[in-house]
């Protein structure tokens, strides 16, 4: 390791040994030179899409802003030097960024090691000798550069396994930083779809906009989407419009590969069998459905025996630094912080040990092609799968700020209303009796007030008593008769007692049609009988009265319910009683 990456190193341990007054929490991770760039690259794209509506960024405009940034961080002289535009928020969403993936960078961990009280701590390395190491200037390796200018074949085949190699040492750190870190997003970015899953640039924003609108990280969001899936009921399951319903499968598996390494994490105490348990899951994953002469399988299994051996000598060193600094001495009494302060939990000496590795890693010297980092390579493609640019950016919101046209909001807002209304019931067991059960309700409002206002047999009985009044128009009209008078007097007692009776009833309703529409058909038939018995024409008043009431009584007959619609008796009690 080069001397600057050991000062680096120590400068991170320092943090790591002052935690519960320098971190947020004992999980924040540190992230190192290439992490720092690429989360500038995603802060500057988010700016220039607020204000062009395009979100990319050139590669020129972020050295620029790469560079001005850690002169500024480092409180170095940057008036000189070139400033990008909007570059006052491009800082302010970079450390916003920073701040909700609970991620320290090597210049806040410098800040806050200067704020430190032992001087030995404080003089670890300069502003300058940071600056050099993040910038990559004193990191340039001479190895591969060959002196001749010819390249050959042998080493480009070294060039090309050590990419390979390089990409998946960052994809197995991104998996272990998930796991300490569930609010790093870009370490999520970088592992979602490696290997291939089907969630691509759609899934990933989808998932970023509900961690906008719910204000959680990206990962929560997509476990708490496959919790909701596997507890169901109507209460819990998200919607059926949930745009993260399209991408049910390749999130199930992400989260429960996740829950398999939590599951390891927390069950083993043991820190050198969990951490080669959880390499061992992870190199699984990555290389299957890959053959043997692949070469990401073999860049896979190299650097997960290197990790693994790296945890063990992690260990190693630990406990022995723990016996020199015991002999000798009682034990100390354990600190305030360490006692029932939420740093009791399952696989806490295994983290730590996560911790340790990720932080070494973190002080690896920068990448030099900063193209390959940032915008990627078409032949590692096929390993990393989408470039970061391109997963962060949000398609479907490209033109949020164009009003869309009022017919489609009117067929968005009709279409969600009809979703709604048809939506499924509880009904009884006797609900296939009531046809108004199977209806919406501006249809069930219809259909009654067609029923009420227009009978569907009153044209044809208007039309039978227009004829039957011109047919007594034509007869001269007489006295009426005593007896007439009288019969007339008993069927307008009948009918009014008949009337009166419809009202005072409380039996069933659909009963209650039923009889009456039974006693209209009867009386119908007498007085047409006797109509026809005694031929005696009546006044033009008593056959206004008379057509009337053959109205109402045929009225009731044609809203007679069909016979395989009648009730059983007791069926009307048991279904109010079933029924919601």
């Amino acid at each position: 390791m080069a001397p600057l990456s050991e000062a680096v190193l120590d400068m991170i341990k320092s943090l790591r040994r002052n935690w519960h007054s320098l971190c947020p929490s004992e999980r924040t991770t540190v992230c190192g030179a290439d992490f720092m760039l690429e989360a500038l690259q995603l802060s500057m794209a988010e700016i220039n899409k607020q204000h062009s509506g395009e979100f990319t960024v050139s590669l020129s405009d972020v050295l620029v802003a790469w560079k001005h940034l850690l002169h500024e961080k480092l409180d170095l002289p940057f008036e000189d030097m070139e400033v990008v535009e909007h570059y006052k928020d491009i800082r302010k969403t970079y450390d916003s960024f920073l701040k909700n993936s609970n991620i320290l960078d090597l210049i806040d961990v410098y800040q806050k090691c200067q704020t430190l009280t032992s001087t030995c701590e404080n003089k670890v390395m300069s502003p300058v000798q940071l600056l050099d190491f993040i910038s990559g200037r004193s990191c340039i390796s001479y190895e591969n550069i060959n002196l001749s200018g010819s390249e050959s074949p042998a080493s480009k085949c070294n060039l090309d396994n050590k990419k390979v190699q390089s990409i998946a040492r960052k994809i197995i750190c991104s998996y272990l930083s998930l796991l300490v870190n569930s609010k790093n997003d870009l370490a999520l970015a970088h592992i979602i779809n490696v290997p291939d899953r089907g969630l691509g640039r759609e899934a990933f924003t989808d998932l970023k906009h509900a961690a906008q609108e719910k204000q959680m990280s990206v990962f929560l969001v997509a476990t708490s989407f496959i919790r909701m899936i596997e507890l169901g009921g109507k209460g819990y399951a998200p919607s059926p419009s949930d745009p993260l319903r399209t991408h049910g499968k390749g999130l199930n598996n992400f989260i429960i590969f996740m829950d398999k390494l939590e599951e390891i994490l927390g069950e083993i105490p043991n820190p050198r069998m969990a951490g080669g348990r959880i390499l061992s899951a992870i190199k699984t994953e990555l290389i299957k459905g890959r053959s043997s002469g692949d070469p990401f399988r073999q860049a896979t299994e190299e650097v997960t025996q290197d990790l693994d051996l790296r945890i063990k000598n992690i260990i190693n060193s630990q406990q022995e630094d723990r016996v020199v600094n015991t002999t000798g001495s009682s034990p100390a009494r354990p600190k305030s912080y360490a006692i029932n302060h939420g740093t009791a939990y399952c696989g806490r000496e295994t983290v730590k040990i996560l911790l340790v590795l990720l932080d070494e890693e973190a002080s690896n010297p920068p990448t030099e092609n900063k193209a390959d980092l940032l915008y990627g390579e078409e032949n590692t493609t096929s390993y990393t799968g989408t470039p970061i640019l391109t997963l962060f950016s949000s398609p479907t919101q490209a033109n949020e700020f164009l009003i869309k046209p009022l017919r489609e909001r009117v067929q968005k807002s009709m279409e969600e209303k009809r979703i709604k209304m048809k939506q499924t019931l509880i009904r009884s067991q006797f609900a296939c009796t009531y046809k108004e059960d199977f209806m919406t309700s501006h249809e069930r409002c219809s259909w009654r007030n067609q029923t009420e206002d227009e009978p569907a047999c009153t044209p044809h009985l208007q039309n039978a008593l227009t004829e039957g009044t011109d047919s007594f128009d034509g007869v001269p009209t007489l006295g009426t008769n005593s007896g007439n008078v009288q019969l007339n007097r008993s069927k307008n007692e009948r009918l009014s007692k008949k009337s009166s009776g419809q009202t005072g009833n409380k039996g069933p309703k659909r009963k209650q049609v039923d009889l009456n529409g039974d006693n209209g058909l009867c009386d119908h038939e007498n007085e047409l009988s006797r109509l026809q018995m005694s031929k005696i024409p009546k006044s033009s008043s008593n056959l206004q009265s008379k057509s009337n009431q053959i109205l109402a009584r045929s009225a009731v007959k044609g809203c007679k319910p069909a016979t395989k619609n009648k009730l059983i008796a007791g069926q009307t009690k048991l279904t109010q009683f079933f029924r919601l």
